[in-house]
């Protein structure tokens, strides 16, 4: 396999076609083309919506005769591989793959079976299914996102994880559709790639590298701090985590200003938890606890994904990206429980648990943000909380806001995305347990259970007056199986629901 670019994953090419499907199929050469049709209930053709079956009985196939031979299930995501006699039928393999309901969420999951069983092959023609272009875009996100595998890292080098196919055509599709679809699809995996990178080899000053190196690629404005700039400019928290490490803690700001903004062009401000490695500090996780770690900087993933996707999808916003970056280690210098932090801008706070040490690392990010971007909304994503996991399961992440209609917005663009956020308070009752006789605030509150709503609260503290928006990604963050539209490993959560939003702003 040719080494694979972590920044710039292997997909196949995708186009977009007119039709019809006997016309594009005839263009092609058969000897490894595949051709996806999805089937639904019947609706007077059998599985077939009347269009498919005109289409196939178009391009030579009887599809009457296919429905009775094979009897397609039309479940969501169910697929049944047809192969066709050589020189007989235009295509080698036929891979007919259930739309369920053909609702968005339906779509996606056809769209990663559909990926998932073309892996590899030269050509792929699909039918697009009928839906708005909400569910067409659904469709797309599947493939790309199923017909893709975790890279491997060999000797010799980074490898793709599978085969990807070599081209695919969608017919009856728009082009812009299709490559939007596939852009927002690739800033996902982008953020995967990141997120499953061991943690011996990515550490904050690796990831400060990518950046910079997504920056160049990209046209983003970048500054990273070191260790140095950050003990100058009082960034304690960042500080304090990465103090136990041999790899000392980064704090990377990216810039994307669209063509033609002015003053008046809406800023925000995203936030990412960057922990490269999380062994908990002196408070050491146990061992099956640790061996998730190197996806606990998923958020600084996201974001770094986000803005390298800003240009081609034209975010019609200004966004800057902030990574907060910090390995969370054992020795001499790391942080203790007792400790008190002076974060940027001067709010002290009492280290209640070193394994706690997301939240700190964001506060001095959220603080910078607040005091020196001057955004009109600011949003933070990170892998933060085991309670948000215990809540939600894997499925969903809590989003915590102090403005209704941006929580709104974030959970709109979740379910278009299908990446859905849930609701969360922000209890103020429960203040009061992050209260600290020798700081301005502890990070955690022990006597109040919650533990996601109290590290929400402290997060607070540190946006000011700004629409802010949590996001809590410790569930959805990580798949543990490698199935539908995620791999093993980190899933990218959070990057389509952000470009989705972000797209919608003006």
């Amino acid at each position: 396999m040719p080494a694979e670019d972590l920044l710039a994953p292997t997909l196949p090419s995708w186009t977009a076609a007119d039709g019809p499907l006997a016309d594009v199929l005839a263009d092609l050469d058969p000897t490894d083309l595949a051709l996806v049709v999805g089937v639904v209930d019947g609706d007077g053709d059998g599985p077939w919506e009347s269009r498919a079956h005109a289409a196939l009985t178009e391009a030579g196939f009887a599809p009457d005769e296919l429905a009775e031979t094979h009897e397609p299930s039309t479940a969501a995501g169910a697929t049944t591989t047809v192969r066709m006699p050589r020189g007989e039928l235009p295509v080698r393999v036929l891979v007919l793959v259930g739309l369920g309901d053909a609702g968005p969420a339906d779509l996606r999951a056809a769209g990663a079976a559909a990926g998932r069983a073309t892996r590899g092959r030269a050509q792929v023609v699909a039918l697009a299914p009928s839906s708005d272009e909400a569910g067409q875009a659904a469709f797309v996100e599947g493939a790309v996102l199923g017909g893709w595998a975790p890279a491997r890292l060999t000797g010799g080098g980074w490898t793709s994880g599978s085969d990807v196919a070599g081209a695919v055509v969608l017919v009856d599709a728009e082009g812009d559709v299709v490559e939007r679809a596939v852009r927002r699809a690739r800033a996902t995996l982008l953020a995967r790639n990141l997120a499953n990178t061991p943690s011996n080899i990515k550490n904050p000053a690796w990831m400060a590298r990518q950046a910079c190196t997504v920056a160049s690629r990209a046209g983003l404005d970048v500054k990273v701090w070191d260790e140095k700039a950050l003990a100058a400019g009082g960034f304690g928290g960042l500080l304090a985590v990465g103090g136990g490490s041999a790899t000392p803690p980064r704090l990377v700001q990216l810039g994307y200003t669209p063509k033609g903004s002015d003053d008046s062009t809406p800023h925000v401000v995203l936030v990412g938890k960057g922990i490269t490695f999380d062994s908990g500090g002196l408070q050491v996780k146990p061992a099956e606890g640790m061996l998730a770690m190197k996806t606990d900087m998923s958020g600084s993933a996201v974001v770094l994904a986000v803005l390298a996707a800003c240009r081609e999808l034209d975010v019609p916003v200004r966004v800057t990206g902030l990574l907060a970056l910090a390995e969370n280690m054992v020795d001499g210098a790391a942080y203790r429980p007792g400790d008190v932090v002076t974060h940027f801008g001067g709010t002290t706070t009492e280290i209640g648990n070193t394994d706690a040490e997301g939240r700190i690392v964001l506060a001095d990010a959220l603080a910078y943000a607040d005091a020196e971007l001057d955004p009109d909304v600011l949003v933070d994503i990170a892998t933060l909380t085991g309670a948000a996991r215990v809540a939600l399961a894997r499925s969903m992440a809590p989003v915590y806001a102090t403005d209704g209609e941006l929580s709104e917005e974030l959970r709109a663009a979740g379910e278009t995305a299908g990446e859905t956020l849930w609701p969360f308070p922000l209890v103020q009752a429960y203040r009061q347990a992050l209260e600290s006789d020798v700081a301005d605030i502890n990070h955690i509150g022990p006597s109040v259970g919650g533990g996601s709503i109290t590290a929400a609260l402290f997060l607070r503290e540190f946006v000011g007056e700004r629409r802010w928006a949590h996001l809590d990604i410790a569930g959805p963050g990580r798949s543990d199986v490698d199935s539908g539209v995620h791999g093993k490993g980190g899933t990218g959560f959070g990057a389509r629901l952000l470009l989705r939003w972000l797209e919608g702003l003006s």
